[in-house]
């Protein structure tokens, strides 16, 4: 089987990449093949709202006509048997990047059809997809700004397309190795250090064991 990982961050060594890397050799380790992209490294841009991909009888119907870096990684996920999705938290949102991949993964298999049809879908299979999220507020203050409605969205949007979806939530990271050179009044550089130390090992087991299982239900 073929697990395809997406890293929304513009950083490949830190909490959501290593996270995703955990994932896929959760993967690996039940004899998938693993691959992943680094969207800020491919050139490609969101949506651009042409329709191709829902003009009746045109040569894009069900697939995103803009052809780009993203173009012939869009045509992989068709024969992919789970998708992982990772972003860092920005501005209550996920980065831009991991947003103009949302709208361009989505959007070309969905269907508008009326409420209650429970064929929504152009997709031609149902596959696993896991989205991880890494921020860095606590439970309470994610629910105070209203973010865990947009990961149900998400959530929502993604079993409607690929059958399948489910979320992990990594809390109060560790933005930066040494908090002393950047300006920040509001963190306690110890209590994030040992954050890190205790709890981010056990988000990477969370993380391994999201893709062994993603892996092993094929």
């Amino acid at each position: 089987m073929q697990v395809i990982a997406f890293n929304g961050s513009p950083r490949k060594g830190w909490n959501t990449a290593t996270l995703l890397e955990k994932a896929l050799a959760g993967a690996a380790s039940k004899g998938a093949a693993t691959e992943l992209f680094h969207l800020y490294d491919l050139d490609f841009k969101g949506c651009k709202s042409c329709f191709g991909c829902k003009t009746r009888g045109g040569a894009s119907y069900g697939r995103c006509a803009v052809k780009d870096d993203l173009t012939p990684i869009l045509k992989s996920i068709e024969s992919a048997d789970a998708i992982l999705l990772g972003s860092p938290i920005y501005f209550w949102g996920v980065s831009g990047e991991m947003k103009s991949l949302l709208e361009r993964l989505m959007f070309p298999f969905y269907i508008y059809k009326k409420d209650g049809d429970p064929n929504r879908t152009l997709f031609p299979k149902k596959i696993r997809t896991g989205f991880i999220y890494t921020l860095n507020s606590t439970p309470e203050r994610l629910k105070q700004i209203g973010f865990d409605g947009d990961i149900s969205a998400t959530e929502m949007f993604l079993k409607t397309i690929f059958g399948n979806a489910e979320s992990l939530i990594c809390y109060d990271t560790m933005q930066v190795e040494d908090y002393s050179k950047i300006y920040q009044d509001r963190f306690d550089p110890e209590a994030k250090a040992a954050r890190r130390r205790e709890q981010f090992p056990l988000d990477c087991q969370k993380a391994f064991e999201m893709g062994a299982r993603f892996a092993a239900a094929q």
